[in-house]
């Protein structure tokens, strides 16, 4: 069984500094010491008998990996060797899987766009980018005329259903959202660029599973490593394509997270400052805003 060197840490089978573990029992591996090695919300406990697999891990182990990932699943896999492909199965390149990410991103196409009043920003229009796959689709929201040739006062805003649509008191998001759309329109426009990446990059079910473990005493990192995920598992990558579809090359970031800048610059977009985008706390989030400060950089 694959799994990440993150939740093979957390079940103290390997150091997290590896990226990949693979896992294996003195026999077969039964469905109950998968479910406990998978999920840490399952209620059973992972057998004695497990040890990971000494040396580096096969590059199957990490396209297994990947895979599980790029589907909104936990982070792990049961793999079976076999020296035949069986019947109705299709075979894929562990290159292609590891590389789907950025395939994607660089192929995103303007494929619709729309004038969209809002309630802070009437003049409003909503572009959306789909990679050449059909897969998912990442928004910008163009508020008002942005001058193109300074820097463009600019957002980058990860999906979060529940802050955003049901107004979460567990996170900031909504009022990031609705605060930042409310901004560039003083400003007298600038981009919004909506990603969909939910929960940093895990998707909504794991985003669930992470708040109950952080309602069992987790933070909202450490609640991540326990299903195997890494504090952060965004690209910026999409972000800067749409950028540049948008002929925008030079931007002022709204934003209290230093990797949002350290990512756009990395594929070529200039930030010329970081503007700060701070809320009050809550009752409700006060913990998880002090994570992010102290653990995971973020300038409040």
């Amino acid at each position: 069984m694959a799994l990440t060197g993150r939740r093979a840490a957390v079940l103290g089978l390997a150091d997290e500094t590896t990226p990949v573990v693979v896992v294996a029992a003195g026999g077969s591996l039964t469905a109950q010491q998968v479910a406990a090695l998978a999920d840490p919300l399952n209620a059973g406990r992972p057998d004695g008998g497990l040890q990971a697999l000494a040396g580096p891990p096969p590059a199957w182990a990490a396209g297994a990996i990947a895979l599980a990932k790029l589907a909104r699943l936990l982070p792990a896999a049961v793999v079976t060797s076999r020296t035949t492909e069986p019947e109705g199965l299709f075979s894929v390149a562990v290159d292609d899987v590891l590389g789907y990410r950025p395939i994607a991103a660089r192929s995103l196409r303007r494929v619709a766009e729309a004038r969209v009043p809002l309630i802070d920003a009437e003049e409003s229009r909503l572009v959306a980018f789909r990679p050449s796959d059909g897969g998912i689709e990442h928004l910008a929201i163009v508020v008002g005329r942005p001058d193109r040739d300074r820097p463009v006062l600019t957002r980058l805003h990860s999906e979060c259903f529940t802050g955003d649509l049901l107004g979460s008191l567990r996170c900031d998001c909504g009022e990031q959202l609705r605060g930042a759309i409310a901004e560039l329109a003083r400003a007298g426009g600038g981009v919004l660029l909506y990603l969909a990446q939910e929960g940093r990059g895990i998707g909504l079910v794991n985003k669930l599973r992470a708040y109950e473990l952080q309602d069992a005493g987790f933070d909202t990192l450490d609640a991540n490593h326990q299903l195997g995920f890494d504090d952060d598992e965004r690209i910026y990558l999409p972000a800067a394509e749409m950028l540049r579809l948008l002929g925008i090359a030079e931007v002022r970031l709204l934003t209290n997270n230093p990797a949002k800048v350290e990512g756009l610059i990395r594929h070529g977009v200039k930030v010329a400052e970081r503007v700060p985008h701070v809320f009050p706390s809550n009752d409700y989030n006060k913990r998880y805003l002090n994570t992010k400060a102290t653990r995971a950089g973020h300038l409040f």
